[in-house]
């Protein structure tokens, strides 16, 4: 409790401290610059709260606050069982701290170390239950992903440091826009580092499986905040590199629409709800690419009002992504704690067990759909209106990319629809399917409050967008203050189409609470009979629809995409004593690539086991034959540089 105390003082101390700074720059597009006086070569690093950081860092402030707050009831079983939580909370500290810093530091070198601070701090947060082998394997699977990543922000890091005579962000601006075949290459070393910890595919594989056995609360701020220091790497190198090649703004348009596709199709396929919204984690991040690929490719093509749409609408979507996504997490960790299983096949009919968890879910899951009065519908619209205007530059292959993009995104808002229309509906619809939900009972206000607070912002963002809208702006020409040629475009249309979509929200909303009203007071009742119910005479809960069943039909029509693990017990009389059906979809990549080339690793490094066989004689044999080899190795060396023979 005193280690909860102190860290809430410390997260609050931070947003005393650094809350004004962040909101001074994101409203007046002024930056605030603090400067760290070190000795030797660091000499002194700048931490820059600019729109653009200032943006990023207010979502962390906000968003750690109130996970922090969550924590307290999610740790309380735990606790009580006697497990310790004091790493626990000096590693979120830690992990909240390095994410301000990664979004504010300006120097290359202290910028890699903070990220790996960031990186190791989740680790050590994602393995809490240690004592599980699955999280162990998860964990260690994370850490080696975020260890590749940080080898090609090393590199990228290294050849602009060397070309530029500085570690200083600023300095890399003029060595980028100098040389576009060095630029190209060090864009693509930075996408790939910052993508792996964003969850592009193909860099993917960490995130389903390190997300779902987190906290929920270290899941709600590892996808809602922590993989979007990804995108703002990826950002702020677009902001110093100016305007893109051609060639890197279809790149990213095209890689987002396969992240988001691929995405929702595996968010739908999964019955764990924590992987479920894992994956769609991935899916939104393939939306926030396309808002940046519109964006880039507004850039390239000189059209400011497509470069203006595609960048608010990806800013937009960082912001409401990080509101809806926090609340299915929290809402799916309030169903873990009462259930004791992630598992939505043995959920059901918890609205009546947990009407208020269950409320706050469903208006997440409306806000992740893009369903209006929700703030969702306002960022993927904008990204929308962005494509269409894109349609208007004069290239086929412009013309081809887009359209594909435009029908790529509709299909997968459709597919979200499906996929947390499952979500809802089997974990908090129906009837129990287990003696634990059965029993499960509403979770405490501290869990409550943060849920309930995020839904207002999502309801908020939905109903007054242009206010949002406004404010973004600052942000948007962070990434066009490094282009010469091109400047922010008049707003007025954006921004007239914004206030009707406000209007209308609006009006949907005062519609559906007349009809509320009317219903609750109305004095006719309506008649109530029994449904016909297919032969059955009582309620049964295994005769429910399932979550594989209900989304069975959609899936079949795409078996190529994935792998499909059946275990099937078939009953053998007419009463029979025991039966079962189970069906896991394995990731394609996972098994097709990183499987196959974890078995070879297993099978190449057994050939040496036998190197290893304890023995001292041959461990002093191997080190002989080794300093051999040094002495004959260093007799060549000493002669090919002029020293003898």
């Amino acid at each position: 409790m005193i280690l909860y105390i102190l860290s809430i003082i410390t997260v609050l101390a931070g947003w005393v401290y650094l809350m004004p700074s962040a909101v001074k720059a994101l409203f007046t597009g002024y930056p605030v610059t603090n400067t760290l006086h070190t000795d030797g070569i660091f000499k002194d690093i700048q931490f820059v709260f600019d729109p653009l950081s200032a943006f990023f860092t207010i979502i962390i402030l906000v968003m750690g606050l109130l996970a922090l707050i969550y924590s307290k009831g999610y740790l309380k079983p735990y606790i009580e069982k006697g497990k310790s939580v004091t790493s626990h909370y000096i590693f979120f500290l830690a992990l909240f701290i390095s994410m301000i810093g990664v979004v504010t530091c300006q120097n290359a070198l202290f910028f890699l170390i903070i990220w790996e601070i960031m990186s190791l701090s989740s680790f050590f947060l994602v393995i809490f239950e240690n004592d599980k082998k699955e999280v162990l394997n998860a964990g260690v699977k994370y850490l080696i992903f975020m260890h590749i990543s940080v080898l090609f922000l090393i590199t990228a890091f290294a050849a602009l440091s060397i070309k530029a005579g500085s570690y200083d962000f600023n300095t890399f601006a003029q060595v980028l826009k100098e040389n576009t075949a060095f630029s190209d290459i060090i864009f693509m070393l930075f996408f790939i580092g910052f993508g792996i910890k964003a969850g592009f595919v193909p860099f993917h594989n960490w995130l389903p499986e390190a997300h779902p056995v987190a906290p929920s609360h270290i899941s709600a701020i590892m996808s809602g905040v922590m993989i979007k220091t990804g995108i703002y790497g990826i950002l702020r190198i677009l902001s110093l590199t100016g305007t893109p090649s051609r060639f890197i703004a279809y790149f990213i348009l095209i890689i987002s629409v396969i992240t988001a596709l691929y995405g929702i199709l595996y968010a739908i396929s999964q019955s764990d709800i924590k992987k479920m919204l894992a994956y769609s984690s991935i899916e939104n991040i393939g939306i926030i690419g396309i808002g940046l690929g519109v964006g880039m490719l507004g850039l390239v093509h000189n059209q400011p009002i497509v470069a203006f749409l595609g960048f608010i609408g990806c800013i937009f979507h960082i912001l409401n992504h990080s509101i809806f996504k926090n609340l299915l997490f929290f809402g799916a960790g309030a169903v873990y704690l009462k259930c004791h299983t992630k598992n939505m096949e043995l959920l059901g009919g918890l609205i009546k067990k947990m009407p208020k968890t269950g409320a706050l879910f469903l208006i997440g899951s409306l806000a992740i759909c893009a369903l209006p009065p929700f703030n969702g519908f306002i960022g993927e619209f904008l990204i929308y209106f962005g494509m269409l205007k894109g349609l208007s530059i004069n290239s086929f292959f412009n013309f081809l990319v887009l359209i594909s993009a435009f029908s790529g995104l509709a299909f997968v808002g459709t597919m979200a629809l499906l996929c947390f229309t499952k979500a809802f509906s089997v974990t908090f619809l129906g009837h129990p399917r287990s003696e634990k939900a059965q029993k499960a009972d509403e979770v405490s206000k501290t869990m409550i409050a943060p849920m309930g607070i995020l839904a207002s912002f999502a309801l908020l963002i939905g109903i007054f967008p242009e206010l949002f809208f406004e404010i973004l702006i600052m942000p948007v020409e962070t990434l066009f203050a490094g282009v010469s040629n091109i400047q922010i475009p008049d707003v007025g249309e954006p921004l007239e189409i914004v206030k009707v979509i406000a209007l209308s929200a609006l009006l949907m909303l005062f519609i559906i609470t007349l009809l509320m009203y009317i219903k609750k007071y109305s004095n006719k009742k309506a008649e109530t009979a029994p449904t016909w119910g297919c032969g059955y005479n009582r309620e049964l809960p295994y005769a429910q629809y399932t979550g594989s069943s209900y989304a069975s039909p959609f899936l079949s029509m795409l078996k190529p995409l994935f792998k499909k693990i059946f275990d099937i017990e078939k009953p053998k009389k007419l009463f029979p004593k025991s039966a079962h059906f189970n069906l896991k979809i394995e990731d394609i990549e996972e098994a097709y690539v990183i499987n196959p080339f974890l078995k070879f690793d297993e099978w190449f490094l057994s050939k040496f086991e036998k190197l290893q066989n304890g023995n001292l004689q041959d461990y002093l044999k191997y080190g002989l034959i080794f300093l051999i080899i040094a002495i004959i190795g260093s007799f060549f060396s000493w002669g090919f540089t002029g020293g003898g023979f």
